[in-house]
């Protein structure tokens, strides 16, 4: 039977706290998850992974597998290390007690040989099904809260985790604001299975997996007066807990306007004139928020000048409007004719003799 070194398999090291063990299995196991990567080796490697976390995040697992080390096995006849002959891994009724005689561990299914063999030829349940802080913490950090049978805390006296909140951007319009529609946001996300607490095995949503994907579509107002980066939450949205627990969702406005840029409530949208309207001065058509107006270009307007316009830009909370600030963009028409070309030579000729 083959010795898996399970400290390889997360790529920490043999001293890494439990912090940095959590930390690597977060990370494998969002990379490798057979919802997420679907190369065929990825089943196979997400296995490893929960089951090297499943004995590095417990202390006691952790201990009796470091007390091995790769010479755990001496022949087909196993004997235990010194010092665990009737070893109490619970420390009471409702542990796990080791004996020589037997096996007896409900919660196998899944795991490697090697690691039946190394945990399940030495433990006996005395009344629970896992070693507090293994199985049943197993998927903690990626779905969050989970109650072990020795000794359950109900939903009402807990506080949901910060594991279970989840963030996600959501682009907004200048159109959006000023009109108060919702705008639809669509949630991807990976979460522990409910059904069977992350244990996986036989689950069959899971399909012995331990996490699910959920998709699902919300619909957002916008509030007044909002910044860009500004964060919008929407409660008991987040990712859900075996224990019925839901954490929020909060959005994070990025501006996303091909017309306009939005500052506050006020708008800023760029205008082209060709330099003979500049010079002259002209009148134009733009379109706003409100509506079509006409503008008029004064003469002699310099590129990068900035016309006011008072009450056209986005609602305020208090009431009334923000501004709208047309920005003069000097633009050089494509389509000259000759009879142009041989004009704006002359002006150039002028220009130059001056």
């Amino acid at each position: 039977m083959e010795y898996k070194d399970y400290y390889e398999i997360l790529g920490v090291k043999r001293d890494a706290t439990q912090a940095e063990v959590k930390s690597a299995y977060r990370k494998l196991a969002k990379k490798y998850h057979p919802d997420v990567n679907k190369t065929p080796e990825a089943s196979a490697k997400f296995k490893d992974i929960n089951e090297a976390f499943e004995v590095l995040s417990d202390k006691d697992k952790r201990a009796r597998y470091d007390s091995l080390g790769a010479n755990w096995q001496a022949g087909a006849n196993y004997t235990p290390p010194p010092g665990f002959e009737n070893f109490n891994f619970g420390g009471g009724p409702g542990g796990y007690q080791y004996s020589s005689s037997g096996i007896n561990f409900e919660d196998l299914g899944g795991f490697s040989d090697f690691f039946n063999s190394l945990f399940g030829g030495g433990f006996s349940a005395g009344g629970a099904s896992r070693s507090r802080g293994g199985a049943g913490s197993f998927y903690e950090d990626l779905g969050g809260g989970f109650s072990s049978r020795a000794g359950r805390t109900s939903a009402k006296q807990q506080k949901p985790s910060v594991d279970l909140n989840m963030t996600q951007e959501i682009k907004v319009s200048a159109k959006d604001i000023f009109n108060q529609r919702p705008v639809s946001v669509k949630i991807n996300n990976l979460e522990k299975c409910t059904n069977c607490s992350g244990v996986g095995s036989m689950c069959s949503q899971c399909h012995g997996t331990g996490f699910v994907t959920f998709s699902k579509t919300l619909n957002v107002k916008i509030p007044l007066e909002v910044k860009e980066g500004q964060k919008i939450r929407l409660k008991g949205e987040g990712k859900s807990a075996s224990n019925g627990m839901k954490g929020d969702l909060f959005l994070v406005v990025k501006f996303a306007d091909k017309d306009y840029t939005i500052n506050g409530t006020d708008l800023t949208k760029v205008v082209d004139v060709t330099p003979a309207e500049a010079v002259v001065g002209t009148k134009k058509e733009i379109q706003t928020l409100h509506g079509n107006i006409n503008i008029k270009i004064p003469p002699r307007t310099s590129g990068g000048a900035v016309l006011r316009l008072k009450e056209l830009g986005l609602p305020k909370k208090s009431g009334g409007y923000g501004n709208l600030n047309v920005k003069i963009n000097l633009a050089v028409p494509k389509d000259l004719t000759d009879e142009q070309v041989k004009l704006y030579e002359r002006l150039l000729a002028i220009e130059s003799n001056k």
